[in-house]
């Protein structure tokens, strides 16, 4: 099955398979590319308006490209400058604005760190978050070792691994096959929530 290099921009699905309520299932998928490749085509000369941007672009702008937009938007890696323009985060902007999670469930995990009960899915989750934002899997072990660490997580214990690294090492098969990290964070938060209150 081919694999995409941009999302899509509904169910980020990056293969021809969507999830079955996704608005964009059946678009064909050259369409959803152009949309990327035309904002970021513009965005890449410098920051600009909305409305310019939506003149500037190949052809008309129509919901795809809307929908890019605020996939981009909400994958952080276009922004709003104090002057209300939209611009393109640098690679090591976005590095730093992607290091530590913002979406909700992953935000839980990341700022209360898992309990007895959650670790697979808190680990499986922070792992595959990292690898579907663009880190290495050096750098995404260290971050995942580094938050074990640091939240408290490894302190709790219920890990029948020694080590924090060699937890995360157990985890590398979710890297290398690019698993999605919503399911396992949702579980995890829930778990997380339940035992905070």
């Amino acid at each position: 099955m081919p694999r995409f290099r941009y999302p899509c921009p509904d169910c980020r699905s990056t293969n021809s398979l969507h999830d079955p309520d996704c608005r964009f299932d059946g678009t064909p998928w050259e369409d959803v590319e152009k949309a990327y490749v035309d904002i970021l085509g513009v965005l890449a000369a410098g920051a600009t308006t909305e409305g310019r941007l939506r003149e500037a672009v190949d052809g008309p702008w129509d919901r795809v490209h809307s929908a890019a937009l605020s996939r981009l938007r909400r994958d952080q890696r276009v922004r709003e400058t104090p002057g209300g323009a939209l611009e393109l985060l640098s690679p090591a902007e976005y590095r730093e604005e992607v290091a530590v999670p913002s979406e909700e469930s992953l935000r839980t995990i990341y700022e209360h760190g898992s309990v007895p009960g959650c670790h697979d899915h808190a680990i499986f989750s922070l792992v595959a978050y990292y690898r579907s934002v663009g880190f290495s899997w050096q750098e995404t072990r260290e971050r995942v070792v580094d938050w074990l660490r640091e939240s408290g997580t490894w302190a709790r214990g219920g890990f029948e691994e020694s080590s924090p690294e060699e937890i995360v090492d157990a985890k590398r098969h979710v890297y290398a096959q690019a698993y999605g990290w919503r399911q396992a964070a949702r579980e995890a938060a829930a778990v997380i929530e339940r035992s905070l209150g």
